[in-house]
């Protein structure tokens, strides 16, 4: 019986060492921001609390898997009092709507150290399959991915008309892993 267990425990083990996420994201050391135009302007935000879980291998980038989830309600003008408005029901109704998120459904890559990521990403109940590009070098991903903002239903009634607030965004990240 022992000598059975030995090699099941081992494989057991090998089978937790192979599905366990490669890499741990490090908040402190990333970055989430978007640009925007309002009135012709660019105007720059950020958001101050995300979460990404990432199993990746460079050397198998086709088996990889990225989640990528936002706290809408840590979006940040650098003003509280567009804040406030930023989380309210035109924008990101943070009440009803707390959390965008991205998930993958495939890995693409393109070059040294680059990839496209494939995947759905949604907001305020609105998914679009979207394709990010990203640079990976030494345990940091960056990269930017234009959206359309009403594609998501973001700046909704007197808000929808883009000649005050454009319909585009550019949503700009770098994301610090550890382990990988």
């Amino acid at each position: 019986m022992t000598a059975m267990l030995k090699p099941l425990s081992a494989l057991l083990l090998a089978a937790a060492c192979v599905c366990a996420p490669a890499a741990t994201l490090q908040p402190d050391k990333s970055d989430l921001a978007f640009t925007f135009k309002q009135m012709g302007v660019p105007v720059d935000g950020k958001f101050k609390k995300f979460d990404a879980q990432l199993d990746f291998d460079p050397k198998k980038p086709e088996a990889g898997h990225i989640a990528f989830t936002v706290d809408l309600g840590s979006v940040s003008l650098g003003d509280p009092s567009f804040d406030h408005e930023l989380a309210g029901a035109p924008w990101f109704d943070t009440k009803r709507n707390g959390k965008a998120t991205f998930v993958s459904s495939g890995i693409k890559a393109t070059g040294a150290g680059k990839y496209d990521v494939a995947g759905k990403l949604t907001i305020k109940g609105s998914s679009r399959d979207i394709v990010v590009p990203i640079t990976l070098a030494a345990g940091v991903a960056t990269g930017s991915v234009p959206i359309k903002r009403l594609d998501f239903k973001i700046g909704d009634g007197e808000w929808a008309d883009t000649s005050v607030v454009a319909n585009d965004v550019t949503v700009k990240f770098k994301l610090a892993f550890s382990g990988l």
